[in-house]
């Protein structure tokens, strides 16, 4: 039998927050296609047959059963192994086929049939399908707005009582922002059941002190949770108080939410109980899972497979759980005694030994969560479904996160990106990063320096901080301050060693102060106050720092009430540095009737270089949010069907002739060997593709091949070693420029030579008028997907790492900004030694093309691991590629965060 592409199979989550999985139908699913038709109500079957049909034949069970998955495909959805509903298509022209479909009546609603037409779509494209033909009958109103609203170009016409719906299956705009609308909606909805459930059961609750399973009853029950509690122990009739019940499946009221604390040999069972009690979500949070090695993993993702054919969603395993503050629920499912009082911050933490010590921190600052997740090994629940989550969460106003990887990170920046144009992010990626290597480093590991790390996270709105502590020191200013509105410091205090100390560090943040206001160490609450009031009038103040070391009169409570009464009203932040409190103290806090911290409390750090650092994040980041980002610019020349074509053919050879395991990941660093590289025409026929020319070059053995060479390209050319390895190992000598005769040719050749030896392969190429050299690399980076990176193509920016990195695609103003963000930039935009006018100046808009167009490569072409265009020559007349090298591999059939809606696979 005919296999199917294996990522046609997918688990999608349903717009209930309820989990499917979706796979090709099979002749084994002989029987349950039958059950699933039995359950159809007449008229169901009526609407999708046009015609009573209440019981399928054995011609017509083979008939919908086998299919050849290339002009007949059809996918069926399953929940706890149960077929809830197919779709189908079947070619009937050159690029067109019949697409229908039908969903069990007890799951319409649920957005299956929206999440199915994505992923058969998907099929028909990849089997060169161009257009999907719908008959409907005009009653079956939710069929046809499934078709209309799926955002495709759609014409209709109406025939003998049948509407025709012709889509054309290309995805457009509309479309794409239709399924991120849906995704953001259902896996927010699956997060809000975790959050928010009306009953919870303790699996492997014990009597035992200090057990994990008495700790998360005592902790749920502490927390005052408002529904009802079912511990769940296999002999005990009460546990703390509370009856308990063998099985969850004992229980005789329904059950949202499972917090499963049993060993990790027994979770299987107690899922497949849950799946039978149609618990809603798993807190997983037993160990021995994907932490121990190899059986721990396949334990782990036997749970996650489980769970969700179930509907179900996991937090964990080996995590500290979940929490909500929101009073409605009071939830402490967690391992955590105490949590902090009601906030408007949502926090996600990947490490569950962390996030106990990070639950007592937030209190001590005097911080409030609305909510707050512990995902341990993240089989399942990740940091990118609280984002998703959070967007819509009116309780969260500032989102933190704790990240030791990123599981999808081109889902994590377009989520981020999103949700930071309205919610500050903060995140502390542990780990660091470290120097890749071109091949054979762990995925998941950073090739990157820090300062590009930093940058990436920048440019999609993200604040990285480097620890715990600077995460509260830039949380408690977003959530207790508004934004300031630019760089501009005003800073009054009591000290002017202090208010020195501000100024020095503005400065080092790249902050503009203002000199600073000295009222001197006998200042009164009065002083505080005109100074105060002086400063928030003025429209030149973006923000203000206060400094205050306690006088020898008593007045600390005074100028705590200045500062407290004018923040309350002040629409630009106020930080202090208030007698070595960090946090929010009693004096500077704003109380609501609840007794939470309110908006407009003062935060104040210990240091006042603490303060600045905190008001320089929340500077860049209100900078970012009012900045334009730009468009992706409509581009000409780009053929990303013929590329794909080239890249097939490529890897085929390859393949062939053994060499196919030769891929390059995106690194920092130059890729100094050829190895496996594309050879050199093909490379230029790939990069033409997008319309990126390469000037072409000739390969030479000898003093007479290089003047002959010479002749046919036509002068003035140049001679050089065609590895960037030994231009850099000769000191950036292994070139000869403007040669302008045969005999300069053949004595620019002898010389290199005899320099660089047999190894070198010398190559004649066409001399461009001379400009500013410039190198560009892109591909895939493990951490966060498609990279470019750019900088000028000589050794001494090299050997400085003066490189600036950004996310692919570029929008215009994205690539514009790469260009300027190298410290070398100016050679770009200062007239150059030797050029006499405006006229001369280098086309900096012509090489912003060249990196929207190979970002644009990169990011449409996942096989395309590694590209390096060095150099790239700017001059008045363009830019010019002058040499080009590109690395291919196989990448995985389907790249993640593209193509239909889809759970991250785990495993």
């Amino acid at each position: 039998m005919q296999s199917y592409p294996k990522h046609w199979e997918a688990d999608v989550v349903l717009t209930d927050g309820g989990t499917a999985h979706i796979r090709p139908i099979t002749p084994d699913d002989a029987t349950l296609l039958q059950e699933f038709h039995s359950r159809l109500s007449p008229e169901t079957i009526y609407y999708r047959f046009f015609a009573p049909y209440p019981k399928l034949s054995s011609r017509d069970v083979e008939r919908f059963t086998k299919v050849d998955y290339e002009d007949r495909v059809a996918l069926i959805a399953t929940i706890s192994d149960a077929m809830v509903a197919v779709v189908r298509y079947d070619k009937v022209g050159q690029d067109e086929a019949e697409v229908a479909f039908v969903v069990e009546d007890a799951h319409q609603g649920r957005g299956l049939a929206s999440v199915m037409l994505e992923h058969i779509a998907a099929a028909a494209r990849e089997r060169g399908i161009r257009r999907f033909i719908a008959d409907v009958l005009p009653e079956n109103r939710r069929m046809i707005n499934v078709f209309r609203e799926a955002g495709y170009t759609a014409q209709q016409t109406f025939d003998e009582g049948v509407i025709r719906l012709t889509l054309d299956l290309e995805p457009t705009e509309v479309s794409l922002e239709v399924m991120r609308a849906r995704e953001q909606r259902a896996e927010s909805r699956s997060i809000a059941r975790l959050l928010f459930p009306k009953s919870v059961a303790v699996i492997g609750a014990s009597r035992t002190a200090y057990t994990i399973g008495q700790t998360a009853l005592r902790n749920l029950l502490n927390g005052d949770f408002r529904g009802p509690v079912f511990p769940v122990h296999p002999e005990a009739t009460a546990v703390a108080g509370v009856k308990a019940y063998p099985s969850v499946l004992d229980i005789p009221d329904p059950v949202d939410l499972a917090i499963v604390a049993v060993r990790a040999d027994m979770v299987a069972d107690v899922v497949d109980q849950c799946a039978r009690k149609g618990v809603h979500g798993l807190v997983v949070v037993s160990s021995g899972f994907g932490e121990t090695g190899p059986e721990g993993k396949k334990r782990q993702d036997e749970l996650v497979r489980a769970a969700r054919a179930a509907g179900m969603r996991v937090v964990g395993p080996n995590c500290l759980g979940v929490a909500n503050t929101d009073p409605k629920v009071s939830l402490n499912a967690t391992l955590s005694p105490n949590l902090p009082p009601r906030g408007r911050i949502g926090f996600f933490s990947q490490s569950g030994a962390l996030g106990r010590a990070i639950l007592e921190r937030v209190a001590q600052r005097g911080l409030g969560l609305s909510t707050f997740v512990s995902a341990g090994n993240r089989a399942d629940v990740s940091g990118n479904d609280l984002l998703q989550y959070w967007e819509e969460d009116p309780a969260t106003e500032v989102v933190l996160q704790y990240l030791e990887s990123l599981g999808n990170p081109r889902k994590f920046t377009r989520l981020a990106r999103r949700l930071a144009r309205r919610k500050p992010v903060v995140v502390v990626r542990s780990g660091g990063s470290v120097r890749g290597v071109p091949r054979g480093h762990a995925a998941g590991t950073l090739s990157l320096p820090d300062y590009a790390v930093t940058s990436l996270f920048e440019q999609s709105g993200v604040v990285r901080v480097e620890d715990i502590t600077q995460m509260f020191d830039v949380a408690q200013l977003f959530a207790y301050q508004p934004l300031p509105k630019g760089p501009r410091v005003g800073i009054i205090g009591n000290s002017a060693a202090l208010e020195l100390l501000v100024k020095d560090a503005c400065v080092r943040a790249g902050l503009h102060p203002l000199e600073p206001v000295d009222l001197g160490p006998n200042a009164t609450e009065r002083d505080f106050a005109e100074a105060l009031d002086a400063a928030l009038a003025d429209d030149g103040v973006h923000s203000l720092v206060v400094v205050f070391i306690p006088a020898l009169a008593p007045i600390s409570s005074g100028v705590a009430e200045v500062m407290r009464e004018r923040s309350a009203r002040a629409t630009k932040p106020i930080v202090t540095a208030y007698l070595g409190h960090q946090g929010v103290p009693e004096e500077l806090r704003l109380v609501g009737e609840g007794g939470e911290t309110l908006r407009g409390s003062v935060p104040s750090y210990p240091a006042p270089e603490d303060a600045v650092r905190a008001l320089a994040h929340a500077t860049r980041y209100a900078l970012w949010r009012q900045r334009s980002h730009g468009r992706h610019p409509e581009l000409a020349d780009i053929d990303t069907a013929r590329a794909r074509a080239v890249i097939t053919r490529s890897l085929a050879e390859a393949k062939k002739a053994g060499t196919a395991d030769h891929s390059v990941w995106f690194t920092s660093e130059p890729v100094l060997s050829d190895e496996g590289a594309l050879p050199p025409e093909t490379a230029r026929e790939l990069l033409g593709c997008y319309g990126i020319p390469v000037e072409p070059y000739i390969p030479v053995h000898s003093a007479d091949e290089a003047a002959a060479a010479a002749e046919q390209l036509g002068y003035p050319v140049v001679v050089k070693a065609n590895s960037p390895d030994l231009r850099l190992r000769a000191g950036g000598r292994g070139i000869r420029l403007e040669l302008l005769s045969a005999e300069d040719v053949r004595t620019s050749f002898t010389s290199l030579h005899e320099r660089l030896g047999d190894e070198a392969m010398l190559v004649v190429q066409r001399m461009v008028t001379p400009g500013v050299p410039t190198l560009i690399r892109a591909g895939e980076n493990p951490s966060f997907g498609p990279v470019i990176a750019f900088g000028l193509a000589d050794v001494t920016a090299e050997l400085l790492d003066d490189r600036a990195y950004r996310l692919a695609p570029l929008t215009d103003a994205e690539a514009a900004d790469l260009v300027r963000a190298v410290r070398s930039s100016p050679l770009l935009f200062g007239l150059p030694a030797g050029t006499s006018s405006l006229a001369d100046q280098p086309d900096v808009e012509a090489l912003e093309e060249v990196l929207v167009r190979v970002s644009r490569m990169v990011d449409a072409l996942p096989d395309v691991a590694y590209v390096e265009l060095d150099p790239v020559i700017v001059n008045s007349t363009g830019a010019h590629v002058m040499g080009a090298r590109v690395w291919l591999r196989e990448a995985p059939e389907v790249r993640p965060d593209s193509g239909p809606r889809r759970l991250r696979v785990p495993f």
